[in-house]
Formats: C-alpha cells, sequence, structure tokens
C-alpha cells in the first residue's frame, strides 16, 4: 500500500464523549507558540486539510474529537495538544484533557507513577494542570485544573424569531459559550430531545456570533462564540448540561469548559465560593465533579480557576491513512447523518 499519509489514533471517550488521541504520525505544526499552532490550522489550508482528512467522512464522523498530540513549547508541561473537530480546531476542552491525559499514561507516553500522577498539559488557552488517580497499569479519574474562567457579559437579551427574547451569558471557560437557561426554549435536557436542542443551539451560536463579537483580551487567536450551552438544575442540586456543537450534534459529557464558563457566571452572580463542589450531569446521565479552586484576574477581569474531574477510557487503537488516488481525499459531510448545518461544510 502506497499512503500518502498516515496517523496512529488511541480511542478514548471521556464520560461517553469520544476524543480520539493521534499518537503517532502528527505532522509538524507551524507556529512558535500553541495558539500561532491554533491559528494556522484554522487559517492554512493545508491546516484545514488535516483537520478534514481526520474529522470528516468517510475516515472520521460527527461524533467526537481528534487531539493532536505536539510537542510542549511551555517549561513546565509535558506534552501539548490541539482539538480538531469538524468545524474548526478549538483551544481548550475538558473532555479531551481527561482523553489525552489518559492516552498519555496509558500508552507509557508519560510515565504512570501510582496512586497519582501529575501531568501538565499546554493548550492555546493556556496550561492545564491534570491530577490522575492511578492504580493497576490503568487512570481510574483525573481531576483538572482549568485554565482562568471569566464573564464576559451577563443577562445578554438576544432578539429571535422563534422564541422570542432569549437571556444568555457570554463566558469564557477556555472558549467562549453563550449560556442559556434550557426552559426559555420549551424544552428539557435529556436523550429524546438532542435534535431539537442542537437544532436550537445552531441557531442561538449563529446569532450571537452576528450581533455580538468576543476575543479573548491576551490570546486574539481565540474569539467567537464556539458554543452554546443549554443548563437546568436537578432536584438533587445537580447542574444538567447540554452543550451543542457544530455542524449538528450534542456534547455526551457534561462539557468541562462549558462548566468552567457556567462556575464563572455563578460565581459572578454570588451562587458559588471557593471551596465549593457539585456534580454536573450530561444529556445522558454521565457526571463530573465542578470545584471552584480560587479567584484571580485576565486582563484586569475577575477570573476564577475551576476545576473538573471525570474518568477516561480506551476502547481501541488505529492507525489512518490517506490514500494517494482517493477522489474523496478532502472530506465530506451530508445532512441526513450530520444534520442541516453539513451544507456549509
Amino acid at each position: 500500500m502506497r499512503w500518502k499519509r498516515t496517523i496512529q489514533l488511541l480511542d478514548v471517550h471521556c464520560e461517553g464523549e469520544i476524543g480520539k488521541v493521534a499518537i503517532g504520525g502528527v505532522p509538524k505544526i507551524p507556529g512558535e507558540t500553541v495558539a500561532a499552532q491554533l491559528h494556522w490550522l484554522n487559517t492554512d489550508p493545508k491546516g484545514q486539510e488535516l483537520r478534514r482528512f481526520l474529522c470528516l467522512e468517510p475516515r472520521g464522523a460527527p461524533i467526537g474529537s481528534v487531539n493532536l498530540l505536539l510537542p510542549a513549547r511551555h517549561p513546565e508541561a509535558d506534552a501539548a495538544f490541539i482539538i480538531l473537530q469538524p468545524d474548526q480546531a478549538h483551544a481548550s476542552s475538558g473532555s479531551n484533557s481527561i482523553c489525552v491525559t489518559t492516552a498519555l499514561l496509558e500508552s507509557g507516553i508519560v510515565e504512570m507513577k501510582e496512586p497519582e500522577t501529575v501531568v501538565t498539559l499546554e493548550t492555546a488557552a493556556g496550561l492545564i494542570r491534570a491530577t490522575a488517580t492511578c492504580r493497576d497499569g490503568r487512570c481510574e479519574k483525573v481531576k483538572l485544573t482549568m485554565v482562568p474562567s471569566f464573564v464576559h457579559q451577563l443577562d445578554v437579551t438576544l432578539q429571535t424569531p422563534r422564541w422570542g427574547d432569549v437571556r444568555l451569558d457570554l463566558c469564557y471557560g477556555g472558549i467562549f459559550y453563550g449560556l442559556v437557561d434550557v426552559g426559555q426554549i420549551g424544552l428539557r435536557i435529556e436523550k429524546g430531545n438532542a435534535a431539537a436542542l442542537v437544532q436550537a443551539g445552531m441557531v442561538l451560536k449563529d446569532l450571537i456570533n452576528r450581533q455580538i463579537p468576543v476575543v479573548h483580551p491576551e490570546i486574539p487567536a481565540i474569539s467567537g462564540v464556539a458554543y452554546v450551552m443549554f443548563r437546568d438544575m436537578e432536584a438533587d442540586g445537580a447542574v444538567r448540561t447540554c452543550t451543542t456543537m457544530w455542524p449538528g450534534r450534542a456534547d455526551r459529557s457534561p462539557c468541562g469548559t462549558g462548566n468552567s464558563a457556567n462556575l464563572a457566571a455563578l460565581h459572578a452572580r454570588g451562587k458559588v465560593k471557593v471551596g465549593d463542589v457539585f456534580r454536573s450531569r450530561s444529556i445522558i446521565g454521565s457526571e463530573f465533579e465542578v470545584g471552584l479552586a480560587g479567584e484571580t484576574a485576565v486582563a484586569g477581569k475577575a477570573a476564577i480557576i475551576p476545576t473538573i474531574a471525570g474518568r477516561g477510557f480506551t476502547f481501541g487503537l488505529h492507525q489512518m491513512a490517506l490514500d494517494p488516488f482517493d477522489p474523496l481525499s478532502e472530506g465530506f459531510a451530508m445532512t441526513d447523518v450530520w444534520g442541516p448545518s453539513a451544507g456549509e461544510i
């Protein structure tokens, strides 16, 4: 076989959300920083070609992400990574950080030490410190100390043709989120409503980004609202979440960066304090532990340090290859599987 490109992928999921980790064959990504590498992946045709190769059909799938392992640039980091999804490369992710930590330790790329191993991950959003509970050669649990999270604007009123005025919070948790109380669109966060939630999320995300530009005050490569996360409260005090992801799917995990953003909103409203820990539950019922570790500032703006704890599980290892004669080398997506937004890919 004369393959043009081969990349080795370790299959991992975190609380149901797939985050494959490219552990071999990753090409050199230009850029002096991880943020610059993120920018290159999102703007250069060769970067977009790599993302399409890994994330679109016939080799990829709409569900899950592919994490590119990269050499660390920061002296404290054990490894760097960037998250690839069908729409673009993303700066940060809690579930993917847990997948990457699990992959690094269980594959032996980073030495596992029992009962606990600390792994420092470098992302375009900054350093994430992962504390893995390890036993008998596997990661039982990973607790992340996330990047500083902050409120961009609370109680934004968005005019919509279907639901009238929708109130939301614009917050940063490693990427920017529109946080919406789900009752405003007449739905509950449950598996049977996944398609309707996703369709609503895509509409709201488009409206937000048309009307309200957002850029990180210190990292210009991170801009725009990446996701709309619907939220609700459970009877037992857990936060229920559904992060809607382009071109049309729901995050299976409770969402680490989304909960970090929501934690910033809760803190700004005086509903949580340093030391508090609560559970966040996903649309499929899987859970994260969300904690408020400290307070800080970003470019003079009040910010918090969130923690996210969950589990990652490896379930396969495979090699993805590109036949140089394959007429579908650029990848494709169809609305029958990917949803109405697939026509934009």
